[in-house]
């Protein structure tokens, strides 16, 4: 079965490190025999603020374009740089307007619980940042990565095979880029042979 990829750069300027990041990852899954969705954060036009969730915009044309390629994809693959410990500000609003209740989750009326909309979808995370990831690892824990991992993607339900850091950019040479985007290349082959696992959405419970 072909392999249906998503892969979204979440650089608020198309020309950066991170959308080289997912041409190569692209490339790779083509090259794999995936059938390949692009977008670029830089590409595209929304709201970015809102006072809350019941006064959100309507969806313009770039959200409905973003959360479709998502209904398509069996996985995604999202780009982006670590600026002040997490995403950019556009980012993070791009998350806050398409992932929203009744597209990527659906709380139940009582309790706590919530179902898990995107379930079955898996994902790889690439995150770019000026801190060396063994810094980052020892003094931040891994902040950035673990709020993409659990706290977006797995609280909709998309399982992250791979969470992965590429630093420091700063100091980084010509080669070094090259051996992340020849490693991107191998994360978007590997990503198009795996095997697709369905999977029923079942409630979840948070303690409180």
């Amino acid at each position: 079965m072909t392999k249906n990829i998503f892969v979204f750069s979440g650089h608020p300027k198309v020309d950066s490190l991170s959308g080289a990041i997912a041409d190569a990852y692209q490339r790779g899954a083509i090259d794999a025999g995936a059938q390949v969705r692009r977008m670029d954060l830089g590409d595209m036009n929304f709201e970015m603020s809102f006072e809350s969730y019941g006064d959100m915009p309507a969806a313009e044309p770039d959200i409905l374009a973003w959360q479709d390629a998502v209904n398509w994809s069996d996985h995604l693959m999202l780009v982006h740089p670590c600026w002040w410990g997490t995403m950019p500000a556009k980012t993070k609003a791009l998350f806050d307007r398409a992932l929203t209740p009744g597209f990527a989750y659906k709380y139940h009326a009582r309790g706590v619980a919530w179902d898990k909309l995107l379930l079955g979808k898996t994902a790889d995370a690439i995150i770019t940042a000026d801190t060396p990831p063994i810094i980052d690892t020892l003094l931040y824990r891994r902040a950035a990565r673990r709020i993409l991992k659990n706290q977006i993607l797995g609280f909709c339900g998309i399982k992250t095979h791979n969470a992965v850091q590429f630093g420091s950019v700063k100091l980084a040479d010509e080669e070094k880029i090259q051996r992340w985007l020849a490693q991107a290349h191998k994360l978007g082959a590997k990503a198009a042979r795996r095997k697709i696992v369905k999977v029923e959405p079942v409630p979840q419970e948070v303690a409180v």
